[in-house]
This record gives C-alpha cells, sequence and structure tokens, in this order.
C-alpha cells in the first residue's frame, strides 16, 4: 500500500487505469526472461518498464514487446528506469528508451573498459615492471 502511495505521488502510478490482474504473472515472466538492466546490465532492483506507458496505451500493459527490464539501483551514477525510461521525470516517457538504452548500455561498458585498462596500466607502472633494466 505504502509502494502504491508513494509511486503515484512520483507520477510512476495513475488513478485512471486499473492494472490487469494478469499483470503481476506477466511482470514476473518478463524479470525471469530478462532480469537485468537494459542500460547497465545491473541485477537489483531491476522493474518492468512500459516503452508506450501503460496510462496512455493501456491496451499494451501485457505485450512482451511494449516492456523492457530496467533498474533504480543508481549502481553507475543513474538510476536507469528515471534517467532512460523518464528522461529524469517520472510524469514523463521517452518514446525512443530501447535505443537510449542500447547506446548508454555501450557508453558504461566502454567506461569500465577503459577503467579497467587504466588500473592495469597504473599496477604495471606501480610496480616497475614496465622499465627495462638499462633503458634508462
Amino acid at each position: 500500500m505504502l509502494k502504491a502511495v508513494k509511486d503515484l505521488l512520483q507520477g510512476k502510478a495513475s488513478l485512471n487505469n486499473k492494472r490487469s490482474p494478469q499483470w503481476p504473472t506477466t511482470r514476473a515472466n518478463y524479470i525471469k526472461k530478462f532480469p537485468t538492466c537494459a542500460v547497465c546490465g545491473g541485477s537489483k532492483n531491476v522493474e518492468v518498464h512500459h516503452k508506450k506507458p501503460f496510462h496512455l496505451y493501456p491496451e499494451l500493459e501485457l505485450v512482451e514487446a511494449n516492456l523492457i527490464s530496467l533498474c533504480e539501483s543508481g549502481a553507475n551514477g543513474i538510476t536507469c528506469h528515471l534517467f532512460v525510461g523518464h528522461l529524469g521525470n517520472y510524469k514523463t516517457y521517452n518514446p525512443m528508451v530501447e535505443r537510449d538504452a542500447k547506446i548508454w548500455r555501450n557508453k558504461i561498458s566502454e567506461a569500465k573498459k577503459f577503467l579497467s585498462e587504466q588500473a592495469a596500466y597504473q599496477k604495471e607502472l606501480a610496480s616497475g615492471s614496465m622499465f627495462v633494466s638499462g633503458s634508462l
């Protein structure tokens, strides 16, 4: 009940449309099939997001092609559901959420790769293995 009130206040829920009785099953099945966030790949606090929002397109509520997994973990400094799914405001939606999720997934992946390479380089510098004796 408390979550429902919180969602309503944040604009995540609408009073106009009532969820289908099949929604909990559809949601659970989707999370089983797609358990990680489409943006960051995280598996904590994953939500099933409607690409076309339920309150505007209630007929698409249970259509798998209208769903995407987005997290609310904040693991990479952003809440993927809010940032990519709603462009920073739960009262709006992102009509290009799928495209943007792929773009940000690639950006996050490249950043992790870069950081890993930098850490390896720093480790080599610290160990002195980059310098061959007699080369300086």
